[in-house]
């Protein structure tokens, strides 16, 4: 994977999937706490109170080292693996994928459930455009009113993400700084005089 840049998805999508009489619903969401992963989970619970499974699979953050499968009752290894695994396929970071099983009389076996819960993710995965975001690093600024223009100049130019600003006499401003060019905005920062330029450690 790039250090600089990550792909991730801006929208949810849905995909239905018909095998042997059970319906797999492809659930995808754009998500980035575990909080959020766990609301949408519970929602779909009550919106299918009758499904007998609801396989989980996300992977969060920009290194991707936060991530969580569940078979939910089904044999080890058979959904929420299989999810990841598209998931992962695609190199994607922050996305939930949760499938949820209405049961149609006829045992799958565990080969046919990794087939139907991995082709289900696919299909839903497919309906939605992947985004390629650049890492950021937070900075804080902090500097007097009059010099908001030429620091927002800098923000607008390097295409900065302004996370939080509080604004008096003094302002405090906090931003994502593209990584790729964090040199580059640390210069131009650097050369506007007394503006106070913080690493936000994470």
């Amino acid at each position: 994977m790039d250090p600089d840049y990550y792909f991730t998805i801006e929208q949810p999508a849905i995909a239905e999937l018909k095998e042997r009489g059970s319906r797999f619903l492809a659930y995808c969401f754009p998500v980035g706490t575990i909080e959020l992963c766990k609301k949408h989970i519970a929602a779909l619970k009550k919106e299918h109170p009758k499904a007998v499974h609801y396989c989980v699979a996300y992977r969060l953050g920009i290194d991707g080292n936060t991530f969580r499968v569940s078979d939910d009752g089904e044999p080890a290894g058979s959904a929420g693996r299989p999810i990841l695994g598209q998931i992962d396929s695609k190199q994607l970071t922050n996305v939930l994928v949760v499938v949820v099983r209405y049961f149609g009389g006829t045992l799958l076996g565990v080969p046919g459930l990794i087939n139907a819960y991995k082709t289900a993710t696919s299909l839903t995965l497919q309906l939605i455009p992947i985004v390629q975001k650049a890492v950021e690093l937070t900075y804080e600024l902090n500097f007097d009113y009059h010099q908001m223009n030429e620091v927002m100049m800098i923000v607008k130019q390097y295409n900065c993400n302004v996370l939080y600003q509080e604004a008096q006499l003094f302002v405090q401003l906090k931003i994502g700084i593209p990584k790729h060019r964090l040199e580059e905005v640390l210069n131009k920062l650097g050369e506007l005089r007394e503006v106070l330029v913080k690493c936000e450690l994470r």
